[in-house]
């Protein structure tokens, strides 16, 4: 691509261009947007960024996003807090309440086991899932992850950790295509997978 007249939009569209899935055309497109709006707009735009940095903040018993030290789920007496539904990641925990299929409580792991991207258990809320199904002794405990080899090495994985627990293990039903990830499944699709879990096995 040409140079930039404007080494401001070229900051701009250098910091645009590290979002994931923004290429350097999107992110020239995005910026040159921006430029053509009021100032109050792009100040509203960059305050909502920063104070998002400032503000978020995970929860301390499921790592969800929160604005709290305990996020709404988990604070909510009306929720089932015997079921504890085990995900990936934070999109994957929007993507289950979207279904409105499920009442219980989460656990976010912050990833799956993957040693090609020198991530291991260690790595990851393992630990404190163990930790905590000690401490509250839930019923059951979903493992909803994705249907990748990672998801299932992560999946058996913590089966193994938490053998010695009482609570009934399940995995939500392969409604979901090998290889998909979780939150990009359609809410029906995923909403019965939730529904029809199954005991997980090895």
């Amino acid at each position: 691509m040409t140079d930039i007249p404007s080494q401001h939009l070229e900051r701009a569209v250098r910091e645009l261009s590290r979002l994931p899935g923004i290429g350097r055309k999107t992110a020239m497109r995005l910026a040159l947007h921006l430029l053509r709006r009021d100032r109050k707009e792009i100040q509203a735009f960059a305050d909502s960024i920063v104070g998002m940095a400032d503000g978020v903040r995970y929860c301390h018993v499921c790592h969800n996003i929160s604005d709290q030290d305990t996020c709404p789920i988990c604070a909510n007496p009306a929720r089932d807090h015997t079921t504890v539904c085990v995900v990936e990641t934070v999109e994957d925990v929007i993507a289950i309440e979207a279904t409105n299929q499920y009442r219980g409580v989460y656990h976010v792991l912050g990833g799956v086991i993957s040693p090609i991207d020198a991530v291991g258990p260690q790595d990851l809320e393992i630990q404190s899932l163990v930790e905590r199904v000690a401490a509250e002794v839930p019923q059951e405990i979903i493992l909803a992850l994705s249907p990748t080899m990672e998801g299932d090495t992560t999946a058996y994985y913590i089966y193994r950790k938490l053998q010695p627990t009482p609570a009934r293990i399940t995995t939500i039903a392969r409604g979901i295509a090998q290889n998909d990830q979780l939150h990009y499944a359609d809410e029906l699709t995923l909403g019965r997978s939730i529904l029809d879990r199954h005991p997980f096995t090895i």
